[in-house]
């Protein structure tokens, strides 16, 4: 089953995972009072639809003020997206997610899945957030870090923090974090049955 991204983002919270504010909206309007309700110098528009590369079809839109804001959610509210996961036919856009805007130093990539051919849990990060992962795979293998988990025994400590290091998380405060982070999000792959769990990207903020 796929889900949205503000789902996913409840459910990620839920499993003690930060997430930025945000709110749902279906117009305009709805888009604008979400904004209004969020703390920010910014604010993010993305439109939901079951579709990776949102922001290479237009489907993710910064903005400085209100009327952005608004401007945004007519734009993207009834358009059609088109990606490389959607195909040709596209996504309709019926909802958008108005999320606060986050001034980060790095973005990174985590992921859990399942991996059939060893029969165990897969958990893969990198240092090159934001990008798409396949790529990275095929120029910068050396880039992408991997620790595999046995499901009987679950995700331990040390493992955490292995990917933590990899990710540069060594800081103390960023470390703790981290692992929080990171083993919230194998439970949540756990408890609910998933066979993929990807935050891309995971980012550090400046603060």
């Amino acid at each position: 089953m796929d889900i949205h991204e503000y789902q996913a983002k409840e459910i990620l919270a839920e499993y003690g995972v930060k997430i930025g504010d945000g709110g749902l909206a279906y117009t305009p309007l709805e888009a604008v009072q979400r904004a209004r309700e969020i703390s920010s110098s910014s604010w993010v528009v993305k439109a939901q639809i079951h579709s990776g590369a949102r922001g290479k079809a237009g489907g993710i839109k910064v903005c400085k003020t209100h009327d952005e804001v608004e401007k945004a959610a007519e734009e993207l509210l009834g358009k059609k997206l088109v990606t490389h996961q959607s195909g040709p036919a596209g996504k309709i856009c019926s909802r958008v997610y108005i999320e606060a805007g986050t001034n980060f130093t790095r973005e990174l990539y985590l992921c859990f899945l399942i991996d059939r051919s060893s029969e165990r849990i897969v958990m893969v990060g990198s240092t090159q957030g934001g990008m798409e992962i396949e790529k990275l795979a095929k120029t910068n293998p050396e880039l992408i870090h991997k620790v595999y988990i046995e499901p009987a025994v679950g995700l331990q400590d040390f493992q955490a923090r292995t990917m933590a290091f990899a990710l540069g998380l060594e800081d103390p405060k960023l470390l703790s974090r981290s692992v929080k982070i990171i083993k919230g999000c194998y439970r949540a792959l756990r408890d609910l049955d998933a066979n993929m769990l990807e935050i891309n990207p995971l980012v550090v903020t400046d603060s």
